[in-house]
């Protein structure tokens, strides 16, 4: 313990960092020897705690002229008032209550909590009856509204009218959520009033509840399983290990609906899919992966109005469908599908939605940015950077901690196959930052390219300590294989060679973990950063991009554009192996 202590306290006299913020909104790193590494702002979330003034800047300009428009309709002195706080609001870059309360001399504290609470809840108001004709769950409930309002004045036969359109409606597009209220309203004017519906109508509903109530008891177990897979591989990432495998496999099975496969519907199908997508992505068996993204992909070709009815889902499905090909090394079959995404992408109902614009702008820079990684034309990828820190800038309010911390890495990727290692410093950094509890896996490479990095800026003086630091928090997230395990026994050693040294030490440890290129477990750590060119880059003597990028033209891929009919079967049904 004393010894502890005592490393302890020498760690924190000779503390390797001094932090500060520079004018150019980077945190600066000032290492002891004067070396500065910069921690770029822009690329980290900022966003400010006050809901109303996030939902206000979320706004279009064609919502902000409905919403003045929807509120002036009432010339009430309070409705006027919160005109006033939003447009107070709308101006400002960052909340401050205390500016807010400057800029609006008649209100007073205890009346700004009241006026953003009214101000909030008519804004949402205006956006319902805005997006209502653009949003099918909008439709269905506002029709189960006025059903509703028809009952409680007593018209039973309009307001059963309304129950059967909105029913046709729901069933056309399978939205069965909607359906068990609907009923349920049915059943009590049936059960209440005397409408002349007798005999086979009672017993139809019943059979009906109980029919809409088993496949939503499929449809939400099936779902469920698809959001805890995913949110296990958010928490952890891909399987480490034999034990991650056989936990991931035993949750599986016992949680997997029996008969699921043998559905039809189309959320039955969506959500048994996706179960099967992330089972095969955590446990890194990337061909089942390919297989089921497909087939996502391929049930929105299916059910053509399901793009616009859950385009989330649809723009999620093409994300997954690269990230399959990006994983196979599927070259030509990625930028096929690159192009159908960017398409999609460009459709009015992207367009018009910031969600599906959002959501569609990170997962296509990632695509691109994979790509330039699989092909090694790292600095053709450096010329997308710029757009993409500014378009992360731009919607900064709605991209998750996730998606930064990927962005980042992802961009990191690209400096450090280019040789700007420097650069790939600062946008690790960003990552190495980050509370825990998030992609502890990201977490853990995040350190060791961090690790590469310095030895190929010539930092040995800071080798020792950043190898035992980086062991250290791998071993605690067990996330160490035999790959990493070579990794941290050359880099032990790494600070006693001169350049010229290092080269036999290179070939032993390339020699030692190229056998291991087939073991999904030992070398997980491919996932993240190709170690097998790096190190062929190190031996050769060659830049890590031409080592890739000879691979990539060296591809024995199969050309989809050329493939026999049998093959166009065998690949639309997923069983194609030849990859």
């Amino acid at each position: 313990m004393l010894h502890k202590n005592r490393a302890h306290n020498r760690l924190r006299e000779n503390n390797f960092y001094r932090i500060y913020l520079s004018q150019t909104g980077y945190f600066c790193l000032k290492s002891l020897d004067n070396t500065v590494f910069h921690v770029n702002l822009s690329m980290m979330p900022n966003r400010s705690a006050d809901i109303l003034f996030q939902l206000i800047h979320s706004l279009e300009k064609a919502e902000k002229r409905h919403f003045k428009l929807y509120i002036k309709r009432s010339s009430a002195k309070e409705n006027l008032k919160i005109v006033q706080v939003f447009d107070a609001l709308d101006k400002m870059e960052e909340y401050d209550e205390r500016v807010l309360l400057r800029k609006l001399p008649a209100v007073t504290k205890p009346q700004l909590a009241n006026l953003k609470t009214h101000l909030y809840k008519q804004i949402l108001s205006s956006l319902r009856l805005l997006k209502a004709a653009d949003s099918l769950d909008l439709l269905l409930n506002e029709l189960f509204d006025h059903a509703h309002i028809l009952y409680k004045k007593g018209l039973f036969l309009q307001s059963l009218r309304i129950i059967d359109k909105a029913k046709e409606t729901a069933y056309e597009n399978q939205k069965y959520f909607f359906l068990p209220q609907l009923i349920a309203l049915e059943k009590r004017i049936e059960s209440l009033h005397v409408t002349g519906n007798y005999g086979d109508r009672t017993i139809q509903l019943s059979v009906e509840a109980n029919e809409v109530n088993k496949k939503l008891d499929m449809i939400s177990r099936l779902s469920d399983l698809a959001l805890q897979l995913y949110g296990f591989y958010i928490q952890h990432g891909h399987a480490r290990n034999d034990a991650d495998e056989q936990k991931v496999w035993k949750f599986f099975i016992e949680n997997l609906p029996e008969g699921a496969p043998a559905q039809t519907g189309f959320y039955e199908r969506l959500y048994l899919y996706q179960s099967y997508t992330w089972f095969a992505f955590i446990r890194q068996d990337f061909l089942m992966y390919y297989r089921y993204t497909q087939k996502w992909v391929d049930l929105f070709q299916e059910y053509p109005d399901a793009q616009r009815v859950e385009t989330g889902h649809y723009i999620k499905g093409l994300h997954n469908l690269l990230n399959a090909h990006f994983d196979l090394r599927n070259y030509e079959k990625f930028q096929l599908d690159l192009e159908q995404f960017e398409k999609f992408a460009q459709s009015k109902r992207v367009q018009q939605n910031e969600n599906f614009r959002v959501q569609s702008f990170v997962y296509i820079a990632s695509a691109r940015i994979n790509f330039h990684n699989i092909t090694g034309t790292f600095s053709e990828g450096l010329k997308l950077v710029p757009g993409i820190k500014a378009k992360m800038e731009e919607y900064s309010m709605f991209i998750d901690r996730h998606r930064i911390m990927v962005m980042n890495y992802k961009i990191a990727t690209l400096y450090f196959g280019s040789g700007d290692y420097s650069t790939c410093i600062d946008f690790l950094q960003n990552i190495i930052n980050e509370p825990m509890g998030l992609r502890s896996d990201l977490q853990c490479y995040a350190r060791l390219v961090h690790l590469l990095a310095h030895f190929e800026l010539g930092n040995m003086d800071l080798m020792d300590h950043l190898t035992r630091s980086v062991y250290r928090y791998m071993s605690k997230m067990q996330n160490l294989t035999v790959i990493e395990e070579e990794m941290f026994r050359f880099f032990r050693n790494s600070f006693k060679f001169t350049r010229n040294q290092q080269r036999p030490e290179l070939e032993k440890f390339l020699e030692n973990v190229k056998h291991l290129e087939g073991n999904r477990f030992e070398t997980r750590s491919f996932a993240y950063l190709d170690i097998i060119s790096w190190l062929e880059s190190k031996v050769q003597q060659k830049p890590m991009s031409e080592i890739i990028y000879q691979k990539y033209l060296k591809s024995k891929k199969r050309r989809y554009n050329k493939e026999s009919p049998r093959q166009k079967e065998l690949s639309d049904q997923g069983l194609t192996q030849n990859f």
